[in-house]
């Protein structure tokens, strides 16, 4: 494969053999309030720009659904938008727990905004068993099945509100393509596509700590951090059994593209900076896996829904590229 198919790879020093930079290894630097503003000012721009005044988005009583609410409520009120416009739908699915369902509803009272609820279970069982699925065994048909479920009623309800879907992934789930495609992958502007996971847990933090309106606001969000990431399409997932820490995938994941660096570099700098906190072999495992999925998935960021850049470089095909049938290049 020649280098000029490898697109903005092709100047990657590790892939060409060079050392890498010295830039500071650390995990995504920021400062919370400023990455929660770069969100507002993005979606306030885009909603201004197409005149749009309604919004449809799916509350999973999640960390990332969560801070990709607070930016639609902050934007609305930034625009001075009737917030009647915000349309926030819960669609418990089949490992739905009363935890999280809980803590949507109680953020919605807290901000003042209406929560409807739009069950999906019935519709996906039906499915499932048109398509031939016995409905019962926990596949990645019956996961996936519910989460683009999910986004049919984001999408339809959107085109009954004349208003846009809004996307709540992460930039640590579209770099390891963690996501369904065309299901949770799909919206009409994502907030959080440029927001890592470990910094959407310190947003949150931040905002529930400064927040100074209704106390269920900080109840639900801090309730929410304390919740185990799960995308809940089955009872008990926890994603972080599956993939690895994210603390880990997003230190790879700056490290990789701001320092350019390569699986042995980047093993070394985890070691160093986790030492006593995570072992050699559990960084050496979530390495392997973060490496095989940035490549390996790279065909859902190739046609990822517009979103906001936060940090020096975004995975799209305007920020990083790379084939779909690239592989996993040995760096």
């Amino acid at each position: 494969m020649k280098k000029r198919e490898l697109g903005s790879l092709s100047c990657h020093r590790a892939y060409l053999g060079l050392p890498p930079k010295r830039g500071s290894i650390v995990p995504f630097p920021c400062v919370p309030r400023e990455v929660f503003a770069k969100q507002v000012e993005g979606l306030a721009r885009r909603l201004k720009a197409i005149g749009c005044r309604s919004v449809v988005i799916g509350l999973s009583g999640g960390l990332d659904s969560t801070l990709a609410l607070l930016v639609v409520d902050a934007a609305f009120r930034r625009l001075r938008l009737d917030r009647r416009g915000i349309h926030v739908i819960t669609m418990p699915g089949f490992g739905t727990s009363g935890r999280t369902k809980g803590n949507a509803a109680l953020l919605c009272e807290g901000l003042g905004l209406s929560l409807e609820t739009i069950p999906i279970a019935k519709a996906c069982r039906q499915h499932l068993r048109d398509i031939g699925h016995d409905g019962h065994t926990p596949d990645i048909t019956y996961e996936n099945a519910q989460a683009r479920m999910r986004t049919l009623v984001l999408m339809d309800r959107a085109n009954m509100t004349g208003g846009i879907v809004i996307g709540t992934g992460d930039l640590s789930e579209i770099a390891l393509g963690w996501c369904t495609y065309n299901g949770d992958h799909m919206s009409m502007f994502g907030v959080n596509n440029g927001v890592p996971k470990t910094v959407i847990r310190l947003v949150c933090a931040w905002y529930a700590a400064a927040s100074r309106r209704d106390p269920r606001i900080a109840a639900a969000v801090n309730d929410i951090l304390a919740t185990p990431v799960s995308p809940e399409l089955v009872k008990g997932q926890v994603t972080e059994r599956k993939l690895g820490p994210y603390e880990l995938h997003d230190f790879f994941l700056w490290n990789f593209i701001m320092n350019e660096m390569g699986s042995s570099d980047l093993a070394a700098a985890a070691r160093r900076h986790f030492k006593g906190r995570f072992s050699p072999e559990e960084i050496d495992a979530t390495l392997k896996t973060f490496l095989h999925r940035f490549f390996t998935q790279a065909f859902k960021r190739n046609c990822q829904p517009d979103g906001i850049r936060v940090f020096p470089f975004e995975l799209s095909l305007h920020g990083w590229w790379i084939p779909s049938d690239l592989g996993v290049v040995r760096i």
